[in-house]
């Protein structure tokens, strides 16, 4: 089983995508999601953009993450 991170897209280059993780950016690949654009929510697997998300997903995620980092 795979564990994916949600982040939002603030920028493409080339198949690259910086993205915001939670307050942390990265650059991640996009091989995977080529049809991705900036503003979109996706999914992230050892450093590769896995799939697209819609942004309520994203963000029940993100506060499901931020719960289980306080215990």
């Amino acid at each position: 089983m795979c564990i994916g991170v949600p982040a939002k897209v603030l920028d493409i280059q080339n198949e690259e995508a910086l993205v915001d993780v939670m307050g942390s950016r990265m650059y991640v690949g996009t091989f995977f999601v080529p049809e991705i654009s900036i503003g979109d929510y996706v999914l992230l697997h050892a450093g590769q953009a896995m799939t697209i998300v819609n942004q309520l997903f994203a963000m029940e995620s993100i506060e499901e993450w931020r719960n289980i980092l306080r215990e």
